[in-house]
């Protein structure tokens, strides 16, 4: 495998103390290459909580600081985290119909978010092919509201979840692809080397609303999080309609 791949970037900066220190401390390198994986996805799937930061394109080693994260912050540290293991991965960049968010945005400003929100998964090298990872952005006690909040459903596009199996979503990692969101993708903009790539070309927030969105909504959102975090789920307008994705959106393809 390339060193594409495997090197730093300005957001990739899994040189920076603290991501060395977390490696060194839970003694992730003593581990096969199958389980170096899974401690780095299941320590960002669980121990970096599911929220808002103040942009996608943060390095992996503040949205570490931070905490928390949704699936662009979390895949950068994902990647950082995995490329310090020595395990190859890129870059795969979308966007997805912005009702996946809804009951996490405020219906009060709903209406002023973009209509196609930037998405991206991180795809791992192993076992001789590639496999996606998506099944990392949602903690297990946000899901874990979800699901008790809605025993019934199989299909859910809003909340941060986009599965057609709510009840059973594939987001361990077993050593195949996962998935949370993917039934909210709507537009496939392809792999690349590293998030910085994609960055440089793919922003959202900018001008007022991205200026809004930084000092006021996100700490709106992360709080709403909290609650579902608690099992307090809110309700969203619409009825059915408003859970279930967009018959229109296409169906995205294995990692290859």
């Amino acid at each position: 495998m390339t060193d594409q791949f495997l090197s730093p970037t300005s957001l990739l900066d899994f040189e920076a103390g603290p991501i060395q220190r977390l490696v060194a401390d839970r003694g992730w390198m003593n581990l096969s290459n199958a389980d170096r994986i899974g401690a780095a996805y299941d320590f960002v799937r669980n121990e970096i909580l599911f929220g808002y930061n103040s942009d996608d394109a943060l390095p992996a080693s503040r949205v570490l600081s931070d905490g928390y994260g949704q699936c662009n912050t979390k895949g950068t540290l994902l990647m950082a985290l995995l490329r310090a293991l020595g395990m190859p991965c890129r870059f795969h960049g979308f966007t997805i119909d912005k009702r996946l968010q809804r009951g996490v945005v405020p219906e009060l400003v709903y209406p002023l978010a973009p209509a196609n929100i930037i998405h991206s998964w991180v795809e791992i090298y192993h076992g001789g092919a590639w496999l996606n990872l998506e099944g990392f952005i949602l903690d297990a006690p946000v899901l874990a509201a979800l699901q008790n909040t809605f025993p019934e459903r199989k299909s859910l596009c809003a909340y941060g979840a986009g599965t057609d199996c709510l009840q059973n979503p594939n987001v361990e990692w077993r050593g195949v692809s996962t998935y949370i969101q993917k039934t909210g993708i709507n537009h496939d903009f392809g792999t690349f080397d590293d998030p910085d790539a994609f960055y440089a070309t793919h922003r959202q927030l900018t001008g007022v609303k991205g200026l809004l969105y930084r000092v006021i909504i996100r700490h709106w959102m992360n709080h709403r999080v909290r609650r579902m975090r608690k099992g307090h789920v809110p309700d969203i307008p619409g009825g059915e309609a408003a859970l279930v994705p967009d018959q229109s959106i296409p169906e995205t393809q294995e990692a290859t």
